[in-house]
């Protein structure tokens, strides 16, 4: 199986529409009830053609969960760290929480128990990037004196988001607003 699908052998209407598919059959059906033919047919392709480009469900999925990551939760940097995180955190708190992301998302983290490539797709295209992005913007405030030289950056991410992804996978409801806000500050002065 190929783990890069060759962009130049799609076609982008065909392309659109197998994510279109996926992403609307999770969010009616949920993960699980989710299959290649079901894609297929919604997308109008064939089966084959979904294979010549992914290797799995949840590759087809991953792509169509990741562009809407992108679009919806960037990670801004105005000046005021505090501000910015709040912002990425609650835009990742109402992807998590609203479909059509939420539902595919979480069927995608079931299957990297199972599914190696998936796993390895998952953490470059989505986990290392955004992981990259958060400590990113931590070393930016670093530069600027906010943040103490000697601050483990990493950690602070694990602990501003480990909350948030706690809670989406068990099923618990989401923090509020201002818990949110709490986290974040009570981070950002540990690291003081």
């Amino acid at each position: 199986m190929s783990a890069t699908p060759n962009p130049q052998r799609r076609s982008e209407k065909s392309r659109q529409a197998i994510l279109a598919a996926s992403i609307d059959l999770c969010t009616e059906k949920g993960y699980g009830d989710v299959t290649m033919e079901a894609i297929a047919a919604r997308a109008g392709v064939s089966k084959k053609t979904i294979y010549r480009w992914w290797p799995s469900k949840g590759a087809v999925l991953l792509e169509a969960v990741g562009q809407m990551t992108d679009s919806e939760a960037p990670f801004p940097d105005t000046g005021h760290l505090a501000a910015d995180l709040y912002t990425q955190m609650t835009g990742v708190v109402r992807l998590l929480t609203t479909p059509p992301f939420g539902p595919a998302y979480i069927g995608i983290l079931s299957e990297l128990h199972f599914d190696e490539e998936l796993t390895r797709a998952v953490h470059a295209q989505l986990i290392t990037p955004r992981f990259t992005a958060a400590v990113n913007r931590l070393k930016s405030a670093q530069r600027q004196g906010r943040l103490p030289p000697g601050a483990d950056l990493e950690l602070a991410v694990e602990l501003l988001y480990g909350p948030l992804y706690y809670r989406y996978a068990l099923s618990k409801p989401p923090h509020s607003a201002e818990r949110i806000a709490e986290i974040v500050d009570h981070v950002l002065r540990t690291l003081d």
